[in-house]
């Protein structure tokens, strides 16, 4: 098993951490662990929350307590079930990822930093376009706003420093490119990432059972449209 650290976040959850770094292997063992937990839940647990490199788990520190008295506290309860099912882990097992079709249109209304991205990487558009197109992204991890998936990594021809001055209203359904990672903006928000297409895909639907469009380890290809 990989070197791992657990600390504490707060009164109530604790922090597993793999590494400090973009990595599939790092966020495959996360999501596996998380998986894990999901299937096997133990009584006071209330969710697990993945990363690119790490993940929270979040408990009832009562319920903990309550169920397990023979642990000092319900962070060390926590901590020796993580640590069981580390060790526990089939280091053989694959993850069965989605592939996902995402359509995005690039005109110049929905593209609002297409060409800046292109100067600064001394390319025009339509080669921005192509590169950006020719990779398939894995989903990293959800944040910022629900449904907004951290996805890379993009082409190091295409990366693209955050805005200097966020905009106040980047547009649902936005896509954008940040350092390697690109993303898209699953309401109408702020934000500083290049803007460089737009999608009319739902990335967050409250009302459903799964209310987020795409999920931590999934793999996204994109492919150009017009709306």
């Amino acid at each position: 098993m990989k070197n791992y650290k657990i600390f504490t976040l707060g009164d109530n959850a604790l922090t597993v951490e793999f590494g400090n770094e973009i990595s599939a292997e790092m966020n495959n063992l996360v999501v596996r662990l998380a998986d894990f937990f999901e299937k096997n839940s133990f009584p006071g647990f209330i969710e697990i929350v993945p990363a690119y490199a790490s993940l929270a788990c979040f408990y009832d520190v009562s319920m903990v307590r309550r169920t397990f008295p023979d642990f000092l506290t319900a962070f060390a309860a926590v901590k020796n079930f993580i640590e069981n099912a580390l060790q526990n882990l089939d280091d053989s097992e694959t993850i069965n990822a989605r592939l996902i079709e995402i359509p995005v249109c690039f005109d110049a209304e929905f593209a609002l930093d297409l060409e800046f991205v292109a100067r600064t990487n001394n390319l025009t558009t339509r080669e921005i376009i192509e590169i950006f197109l020719a990779r398939t992204y894995r989903v990293f991890m959800l944040g910022f706003l629900p449904g907004f998936a951290y996805m890379g990594e993009v082409n190091e021809r295409i990366a693209a420093p955050r805005k200097d001055s966020p905009r106040l209203k980047v547009p649902k359904g936005s896509v954008g490119i940040a350092g390697r990672q690109t993303g898209i903006y699953s309401l109408e928000s702020p934000g500083g990432w290049q803007i460089i297409g737009r999608t009319n895909v739902e990335m967050f639907t409250p009302n459903e059972k799964s209310p987020t469009f795409l999920q931590t380890g999934d793999s996204v290809k994109f492919y150009e449209a017009d709306f």
